[in-house]
């Protein structure tokens, strides 16, 4: 997930500055005619409390016999949840701020014990929820149609690419060891929002929930760049101060899947991968049976795992080099 951290996109555009502007009338009215738009019909969160209030213990609760229809408790409800019409409150969306019982002149409200009450606002709740599936549904549409515009204007859409079979997910030069990184890092995700090569990104394992890893679909690991090392707090990557400091670590080791290469799969020349590797790991070696073919061949030896291959193969959809992880880093 990339919400955890903010990342610079500029859209220089009069579309763009309308969107805004109408979302910013549209919340604006919004709140001050209801207040509390996004918790009381967008929210999540709400959807999920709400189911769970079905069980809670004590509610509020309105006496029919000493209310007098003011509608002050349903004015001053923050979270919009009493229809004193028909003397119901909504609990799917009540936030026990007690607004409603400080308010009551005549003693009507009354917080007690109401196990069983039959819950009011289930249709409350099923429209949150049909908003929010609604919205889903807009967005997905929006996104396929944006890519059949591009097609019709003649620029193919590439296929994003799939999370290689890697069994050790390659950490951080600097990092010494994946149990040393993974013992020291807070996940405060500075490195994440810092990399200036999308390599890094929270993990999404429950082991190492929100810390980082690598991989290498959207850039890869630059022998000249050292930003993680130095502005991690605490130590979990430790400073890698020049370039031949960085060249030498080993992090990993590039593995080629000989199926996915697009020399064995369509008979095509390629060498992406060893045209930009950096330590010359990668060499094209003759393949078996063709006289112009060349396949890629890897020393491990020479293999920092910066990730340049697999980021540079056009292998779709799991790259056909990869790089598999080292538990401890090495020297070469």
């Amino acid at each position: 997930s990339y919400a955890f951290y903010p990342t610079e996109v500029w859209l220089k555009s009069l579309p763009v500055l309308i969107v805004a502007a109408v979302t910013l009338v549209v919340v604006t009215v919004l709140a001050w005619r209801g207040g509390r738009t996004w918790c009381n019909t967008i929210c999540p969160v709400g959807t999920t409390l709400g189911l769970l209030s079905r069980f809670s213990l004590f509610r509020p609760v309105i006496d029919t016999e000493k209310c007098k229809n003011c509608k002050l408790c349903e004015k001053r409800c923050k979270a919009s949840c009493i229809d004193i019409a028909a003397h119901k409150v909504d609990y799917s969306r009540c936030v026990a701020c007690f607004d409603c019982i400080d308010n009551c002149k005549f003693g009507a409200m009354h917080y007690k014990l109401a196990y069983g009450t039959k819950r009011s606002g289930a249709e409350h709740d099923k429209g949150r929820r049909a908003f929010l599936a609604g919205t889903a549904l807009v967005a997905g549409t929006v996104t396929v149609e944006a890519k059949k515009r591009k097609l019709a204007e003649g620029v193919a859409v590439l296929e994003d690419k799939q999370v290689p079979p890697r069994t050790v997910i390659p950490v951080p030069a600097g990092s010494v060891s994946r149990k040393h990184f993974y013992s020291h890092c807070t996940a405060c995700q500075l490195c994440v929002s810092k990399c200036p090569n999308d390599v890094l990104r929270p993990s999404e394992r429950l082991s190492t929930l929100m810390q980082p890893e690598m991989h290498f679909d959207r850039g890869f690991c630059r022998v000249e760049c050292n930003v993680c090392s130095t502005v991690c707090p605490v130590g979990a990557i430790r400073p890698v101060e020049s370039v031949a400091d960085k060249s030498s670590i080993q992090v990993g080791h590039a593995v080629v899947l000989p199926d996915n290469c697009v020399v064995n799969r369509d008979g095509v020349r390629c060498g992406n991968c060893a045209r930009h590797c950096p330590t010359g790991a990668i060499t094209m070696v003759p393949k078996e049976g063709s006289d112009t073919l060349r396949v890629p061949a890897v020393n491990p030896e020479q293999c920092i795992g910066c990730g340049a291959c697999e980021y540079h193969c056009p292998a779709r959809p799991v790259s056909a080099i990869y790089v598999e992880g080292h538990e401890v880093h090495k020297e070469r």
